[in-house]
């Protein structure tokens, strides 16, 4: 993984969650902490984050964090604010709204990985992220998207350059599981503790 830099997008502004998503705490720790202890990602990693959300808890553990110059494209600007700062030509990026995703995930991406993008299918939904690209080819595809006024990470998978994977049968649903709203959180540390207690 020393040639892959991982991304994580943390510049949305959490409204439904009530509060920037960079301040959630998991067992008393940051959420970006408790990202990178979960991933033990071994490369380069690039936090993304946006105009008054700067320096989040735990943005300190990364190689680099940069601030997206553009606000109100969404995710996808995000996306190309990492492919441009990347340390590195291929980036995995995923966002800090995903607590179930682990370092056996992000691996098997970037080893099943053979295309400019690379995306999941999970049931029958095309998940954007976490989702992996070699740039200059997928910068320059998303730089014709968002000049186009189109928005979706999950539309990149319908570009021929696109490779759509489907998710192994044991990612349940946890993987894909993200933190909008305060009861998402909630959710997750319950989940959280009765496997712990399950696990002793």
């Amino acid at each position: 993984m020393k040639d892959v830099t991982l991304a994580i997008l943390a510049g949305g502004e959490g409204s439904r969650m009530g509060r920037p998503k960079g301040e959630l705490l998991i067992h008393d720790k940051p959420i970006l902490q408790y990202l990178l202890d979960r991933f033990a990602w071994d490369g380069p990693t690039l936090l993304v984050t946006a105009p008054g959300r700067e320096h989040p808890l735990g943005s300190e553990r990364f190689t680099r964090e940069v601030v997206d110059p553009v606000s109100g494209q969404g995710p996808l600007r995000g996306v190309l604010t990492a492919l441009e700062n990347a340390m590195t030509d291929r980036v995995l990026v995923t966002t800090i709204d995903m607590p179930g995703l682990d370092g056996s995930h992000l691996r098997w991406m970037v080893e099943q990985s053979r295309a400019s993008v690379t995306m999941t299918r999970h049931g029958d939904q095309i998940e954007p992220f976490p989702s992996m690209y070699h740039t200059p080819a997928a910068a320059a595809m998303i730089r014709a998207e968002l000049d186009a006024g189109r928005l979706s990470v999950q539309a990149l998978s319908r570009q021929a350059a696109a490779q759509v994977l489907d998710a192994p049968q044991d990612w349940d649903d946890s993987v894909w599981m993200n933190l909008n709203r305060p009861q998402d959180l909630t959710d997750f540390l319950t989940r959280l503790s009765r496997s712990s207690r399950a696990g002793r």
